[in-house]
């Protein structure tokens, strides 16, 4: 298995996917292409690949002419069955570059159930100069093979999102409508599994009104079910030495009245608010949560003001240095489905933010094991989700010791593209996204008007769409009905020795974790920490806090600890914040509930859990929230960010529906209800 040497768990759960199996056949024209041998089958057309790519998908689908005539706040949206290498995709870009309005944007979405490697893929691609600016941006953001939804922003109008896993699995998960789809895979000779009707269901059920599909086949049972799903379809000329080929669309006159609810069925309360202008959006709180979710916005048009009553990251955005790093359970559950996510989401984001790793490292991660209980923990996760070695790998004690440049005496999980960021200096960035206004000033005061909110900011209204509140623990000022607990955390710095900061002493080079955390020197300063003080809200250094840390960083690098025998804690700096964080860990993301219609309308959840209703939640028209990020807000709230912004936006979720409703902020409504609360 990949990443250590224990025998698979016979009840194991895999996160990480098979890639594809190749050989590389070489056509007349010495034009290589990739050749699948699990599937027998090709890519592409060796012959001409774009052009048949254009031929079947682009053409097929009228996406010239659609694309010229695209005027909607939201973007235009393909699906996609089989991503492959990219080629249908990367046509696709270049279509709509070629004929959208500078205003309009595009959504991809496409379906792998086999990714190639990153380097079969630019081997692929060294076929199609033409593209090559595309599938470098491509490239630059391909993630492991680990199951799930990658989210891709390729240039500032266009996103991709990949979903890894059997395609009908994937798209019955997926939290959004597509416009145009390319159904294409493999052929259903090769590959019955993919063609069939739960597949063409999800794409139905997927479908905006008046959706169209193309694929090249013609195979009887993929017309049979297409049409069982509630597709026309129609057979016209096909592509080279093919005859025909299918075209057609979403037969609206088959659409159930009920589908107002389809995917949430059986959880109505999580069914998303009708979407409704996001002009001008404001966003309450200047952390890491609100400049991510203000910078999201206004990339995609929204004119936000972002207020703070402090400033940027004056919260718990405010310290040196933050890791990024999550813990993920050892049995897998959907909180480490999440923080899985988001971890590699943020990485790709950071990468593309600030390439010259400037106020961030991708270093890489320990996370030591401590004890032998510690070690066997991390040897059954490693065993439970057998995920790629790029992504976390055990290593031995001698190991970690040379990844980590000082001496350890414990194993550990290495995460290689982990690291670092400076919070202050990353908030700072996305505040200056153009579109984002900054006003330090105090919300006193929220009314709901006709077209609106009308905020009092100190002696100023505000009137805007809608409201973003991502206020951290004081939000409980704001969110009735949400629990928040208040956490202090205090973090301690230390000027390097001398003999130290000239490299003659131990210098750490990844981020170790343990019970606390130290991180990797900076300008000659090592922060290291950091207190856990539930329900305490003070913000004032404590020496006896610095003491802890001191000890902390004993048990954790003593190497390090070392240098700075008998210190006193007085000489420590350091910064005290609060952070806030929900009763089960996970963030409060999405639209603001209206907690007593909610109590109310399901309140015969406390009789029968499995009561059924037809009442879509109530939500407060215009608000959202992203708060009860804790300890992992550096992780956690860039793709919360994304998540926000799409649904403001009607754009498909960067996560599985199950995981969105997971975060929702009504969550724990429900299981009070249930519970008898």
């Amino acid at each position: 298995m990949t990443g250590n040497s224990v025998p698979p768990h016979r009840h194991a759960i895999r996160y990480s996917i098979r890639h594809a199996e190749l050989d590389w056949r070489v056509d007349d024209g010495d034009v290589e292409a990739p050749f699948s041998t699990a599937y027998d089958d090709v890519y592409f057309s060796r012959q001409d690949g774009r052009e048949e790519s254009r031929f079947v998908f682009i053409d097929n689908n009228d996406l010239p002419r659609r694309l010229a005539a695209w005027r909607a706040r939201r973007p235009f949206t393909i699906g996609e069955t089989g991503f492959g290498t990219g080629l249908n995709m990367l046509c696709a870009w270049a279509c709509f570059d070629e004929n959208a309005p500078a205003e309009a944007r595009l959504h991809l979405v496409s379906t792998e159930k086999h990714p190639l490697t990153r380097e079969a893929l630019e081997r692929a691609w060294r076929s199609w100069p033409q593209l090559s600016s595309r599938a470098a941006s491509l490239l630059e953001q391909w993630p492991p093979a680990v199951a799930g939804v990658h989210r891709l922003q390729l240039d500032a109008r266009v996103i991709l999102d990949l979903h890894f896993g059997d395609a009908a699995d994937c798209l019955s998960q997926l939290d959004g409508q597509v416009d145009a789809w390319f159904l294409d895979g493999f052929a259903p000779s090769k590959n019955p599994d993919m063609w069939r009707l739960e597949l063409f269901e999800a794409m139905a059920a997927a479908s905006r009104p008046g959706a169209t599909f193309a694929t090249f086949t013609c195979a009887g049972f993929v017309r049979r079910g297409l049409a069982a799903a509630g597709f026309h379809w129609r057979k016209v000329p096909g592509f080279g030495r093919k005859r025909e080929m299918l075209r057609g669309e979403r037969d609206e006159s088959t659409r159930p009245a009920s589908e107002a609810i389809p995917a949430r069925a059986a959880t109505p309360w999580f069914q998303p608010p009708p979407a409704r202008p996001a002009a001008h959006v404001a966003v309450i709180g200047a952390g890491i949560a609100g400049t991510s979710v203000a910078a999201a916005l206004a990339r995609r048009g929204s004119r936000v003001t972002l207020v703070d009553r402090a400033g940027i990251a004056a919260g718990a955005s405010g310290n040196p240095q933050a890791a990024l790093y999550v813990k993920l359970a050892v049995e897998p559950n959907l909180q480490s489905r999440f923080y899985l996510a988001a971890l590699l989401y943020t990485q790709r984001w950071l990468a593309r933010l600030d390439p010259q790793r400037r106020w961030w490292s991708d270093c890489g991660l320990l996370q030591l094991a401590g004890d032998a209980r510690g070690v066997e923990r991390q040897r059954r996760f490693l065993d439970l989700y057998d995920l790629p070695s790029t992504v976390v790998s055990a290593s031995e004690p001698a190991d970690a010791t040379s990844l980590a440049g000082i001496d350890l005496d414990q194993a550990a999980l290495h995460y290689p593209r982990a690291g670092w960021v400076d919070p202050v200096a990353l908030c700072r960035h996305l505040a200056a996204t153009p579109g984002v206004e900054i006003r330090q000033a105090e919300l006193r005061s929220l009314r709901e008007t006709e077209s609106g909110w009308q905020l009092q900011l100190g002696q100023s209204p505000l009137c805007v769409d809608q409201v973003v509140f991502a206020t951290g623990h004081a939000s409980r000022d704001w969110l009735d009905g949400l629990p928040l607990q208040s956490v202090r955390g205090q973090v301690s710095t230390l000027a390097l020795p001398q003999q130290a900061e000239s490299g003659n002493g131990p210098a750490l080079e990844r981020v170790l974790c343990a019970d606390g955390y130290v991180m990797p020197a900076r300008d000659g300063m090592l922060t290291f920490g950091a207190t856990f003080s539930p329900h305490d809200a003070d913000t004032t250094l404590r020496e006896s806090d610095h003491r802890r840390n001191l000890d902390e960083l004993a048990r954790t690098a003593p190497t390090l600890a070392r240098q700075f025998a008998g210190i006193n804690p007085a000489r420590c700096g350091g910064r005290a914040s609060v952070r806030a964080a929900s009763p089960d860990k996970t963030p409060y993301v999405g639209p603001l509930p209206d907690v007593a219609r909610w109590r109310n309308d399901y309140a015969a959840l406390g009789k029968d859990a499995r009561r059924r209703f037809d009442c879509p939640g109530s939500h407060y028209p215009g608000l959202w929230v992203t708060t009860a990020h804790g300890s992992r807000g550096m992780v956690s709230a860039p793709l919360c960010a994304e998540l926000i912004a799409s649904r403001l936006y009607d754009e498909p979720m960067p996560l599985e529906r199950g995981l969105v409703d997971h975060l929702h902020p009504g969550r724990r409504i429900i299981a009070d209800l249930i519970r008898g609360r």
